[in-house]
């Protein structure tokens, strides 16, 4: 459980991530929300994943008059999540900006020892445990009572990647619970901010073959903790959209 692929480790901490409860992402409102990082009421937080990994440093500041996070991985791996006070309903769209420099040396996300990347956006998914397989089952209770902690549902990590085709979506070696989407690969748009825009329910049906539940938070995490190497990234501007 020290390991991101655990990743529902991912956003637990400081927190108190909102108990978990039947998936109710179809009849829940859209709240549009925006979480930038200089928002009080967006709730930022660093989120450290073991005490057996050091944290990547992130550091709200000042670019070009607007507010970004930068963040800083040398072996390292955390997260940085606004983990919302009750669960929301799934938005149209989560959209965002992000920009590295260079990708991870030596990463691959499809291995799970070198599952490192320069950039990931995250969403917390809400559901149901019961719908799960034993062993995910057994994992989550494990994690209550060992931690005290609950895990979320589902996780969709949009990640800047390498060796795949764009839109790929990635399983966690670990779980079947966490799924990664590539919605950037290789060196194409790298030292230049580049903007996202992605349907947050379309990209969990096809992740997981179902209905997403409710919004549980957001995060963001920039690691090389399996490659040993060191990246940084910006981000900024995130927000969950509802339709118009």
């Amino acid at each position: 459980m020290r390991s991101l692929r655990h990743a529902a480790m991912a956003l637990l901490a400081a927190g108190c991530l909102p108990a978990l409860a039947a998936s109710a992402g179809a009849t829940a409102p859209c709240e549009p929300r925006d979480l930038g990082f200089d928002r009080a009421d967006a709730g930022w937080k660093p989120q450290p994943i073991s005490k057996l990994k050091r944290d990547t440093a992130y550091v709200v500041a000042k670019e070009d008059g607007r507010t970004v996070l930068r963040a800083s991985a040398d072996r390292s791996a955390s997260f940085y999540a606004a983990l919302f006070k009750a669960p929301v309903g799934v938005p149209a769209a989560v959209s965002w900006r992000w920009r590295t420099d260079a990708l991870v040396p030596g990463a691959d996300n499809r291995d799970k020892k070198r599952e490192d990347a320069p950039l990931r956006v995250v969403v917390a998914f809400d559901g149901d445990p019961s719908r799960l397989p034993a062993e995910e089952r057994r994992r989550m209770e494990a994690a209550r009572k060992v931690a005290g902690i609950n895990l979320p549902f589902a996780v969709l990590m949009y990640i800047w990647t390498d060796h795949v085709p764009l839109d790929t979506v990635i399983p966690s070696a670990h779980t079947g619970q966490v799924k990664m989407i590539a919605v950037a690969t290789g060196k194409a748009g790298l030292g230049s901010w580049q903007s996202v825009r992605r349907d947050v329910a379309a990209d969990y049906r096809r992740a997981f073959g179902a209905d997403p539940g409710r919004v549980l938070g957001v995060g963001v995490m920039t690691d090389t903790d399996n490659t040993g190497t060191k990246a940084a990234g910006l981000y900024a501007d995130i927000r969950l959209e509802c339709a118009r």
